[in-house]
């Protein structure tokens, strides 16, 4: 007995020590970076068709001008639907790297475009490579970053995202200019992917997935000892140890609960198992969250509705993009201190208040400037928990068998909001004028509403843990969420 408790407290002591080994390896770095750019390109092309509205084929109408926009995010869904097979089939890396093809495959189309049939089809690409990126980058970050680091760098795929943003803001300056100049603005996206496929060797594949495909991986050993920085084989041990433990487990389950070792999740599965059902709501409600609170109708149409507040449509919109920088930087530091919940009812109260002096502002109860502060305030908000904790919980919630699934669903949600925000904001400042934003203030409120009751907090704890909970309250126990005050 006192050799097995021997053995049990030195292998936590082995475990809490490898743990603390871990550093930010230059190997990690590089992969984090290599696999951010598509998430940089995400935003770029989010961003991009914001200032050039009016020199790109300036004949056309809104409606066909809306159309273009938005069907970046319809490529979205299609792109996320087929991610995650692919990232299962092909790898991670494997996967990132086909992604950043059909990247370079539209961005060329979009800039020798002839017409705006052709800018809308390029979109569309786009849209599938964004949609595409959104599931395979988190799921790949989620893998390779250490346990202590794994806040941080999950919010360096919306760092990346608000970095391109604010670069197609800030070229827009000598390029939002007639034929040719907004080609070159255009060329951005094809030149970035082609870096990305020359730098692909420095994206080292994911260990997780190697050790699910082979259990004696030579390459995931080498892996997991580069990425984190492990200077002998023993601390490498005992984190391919805990790999396969997981994954002994996790088939021990499938077989037990559906008499087969392996077995791909499906939707239905996610929706019947009471177990994660409360997860899957919560995933859901935040991606929606997350598009109809009209963040992006800010990134797509800013210029259109600073017309008026500034002088200077664009650098009021390069502002907004240079505060969305500042505050996901913030927000860096906060992903590993506080919890995912805390940050949720900040971020939407925040925004809620924002919304409602935008409107005060266009009403003319406050100076028309007070607009163009409280949507910076807005954005600044957003980044600390609707921007980044949406993609970063799902990895937090769900464990291997459910991840991918959960992963492609949340996607496909995003980007269909994302399109309905894309199509129909341009009526709404047409038809609401300075109530544009009551819609979005409506959605806070519900969203903060939500979290305050139901949204379980998943920072500092395990998928596993977090299911332990869930079968509590359905055993009648009462549940207690760790984090029920905002701090």
């Amino acid at each position: 007995m006192a050799s097995g408790q021997n053995a049990k407290e030195k292998d936590t002591l082995l475990g809490r020590k490898t743990e603390d080994a871990e550093v930010i390896s230059t190997s990690l770095i590089s992969a984090v970076l290599v696999a951010a750019t598509a998430q940089f390109l995400v935003g770029y092309n989010t961003g991009v068709m914001n200032a050039p509205h009016e020199v790109v084929f300036p004949e056309h109408t809104t409606l066909i001008w809306a159309v273009a926009v938005a069907s970046f995010a319809m490529g979205g869904p299609f792109g996320a639907n087929v991610a995650g097979s692919l990232a299962e089939s092909q790898g991670r890396r494997g996967a990132i790297v086909i992604n950043t093809w059909i990247f370079l495959m539209g961005g060329i189309l979009q800039t020798v475009a002839q017409s705006m049939i052709t800018i809308t089809v390029s979109r569309f690409i786009i849209g599938f490579a964004s949609g595409f990126s959104s599931v395979v980058v988190p799921i790949y970050l989620g893998e390779i970053a250490p346990p202590k680091y794994r806040g941080t760098l999950g919010t360096m795929t919306q760092f990346a995202l608000v970095v391109g943003i604010l670069a197609a803001d800030v070229l827009a300056f000598p390029f939002a200019t007639p034929d040719p100049g907004w080609r070159f603005l255009f060329a951005a996206t094809p030149v970035i992917a082609l870096i990305q496929l020359f730098m692909s060797p420095l994206l080292l594949e994911s260990p997780r997935w190697l050790l699910g495909a082979d259990k004696n991986s030579e390459e995931a050993r080498k892996n997991i000892k580069k990425l984190r920085g492990f200077s002998n084989d023993q601390q490498v041990d005992t984190v391919v140890n805990n790999y396969v433990a997981a994954f002994e487990a996790q088939n021990a389950q499938d077989e037990e609960t559906l008499g087969k070792v392996g077995s791909k999740a499906t939707l239905s599965e996610l929706f019947r198992d009471k177990n994660v059902r409360l997860f899957l709501v919560s995933a859901i409600v935040l991606q929606l969250a997350q598009q109809l609170c009209g963040i992006n109708a800010v990134f797509y149409y800013s210029t259109m509705f600073f017309e008026g507040i500034t002088d200077n449509e664009l650098m009021g919109t390069t502002l907004v993009g240079a505060v969305n920088v500042l505050a996901t930087a913030v927000a860096l530091f906060l992903m590993d201190s506080c919890g995912r919940r805390t940050l949720i009812l900040w971020s939407s109260g925040g925004m809620l208040v924002s919304c409602v002096v935008i409107v005060l502002s266009l009403l003319e109860y406050f100076h028309h400037m007070m607009a163009l502060v409280a949507v910076n305030v807005y954005v600044s908000f957003f980044e600390i928990g609707l921007g980044p904790i949406p993609w970063l919980i799902v990895a937090e919630m769900f464990d291997a068998r459910y991840l991918s699934i959960a992963m492609a669903v949340s996607c496909q949600i995003n980007w269909a909001s994302n399109i309905v925000i894309g199509l129909v904001f341009p009526y709404f400042v047409e038809y609401l004028g300075a109530y544009s934003f009551v819609p979005f203030a409506v959605v806070l409120s519900l969203t903060f509403i939500f979290a305050l009751i139901w949204l379980p907090e998943t920072h500092g704890t395990t998928p596993e843990q977090l299911q332990a909970e869930v079968l509590k309250k359905n055993a009648g126990t009462e549940y207690k969420n760790p984090e029920h005050t905002i701090e």
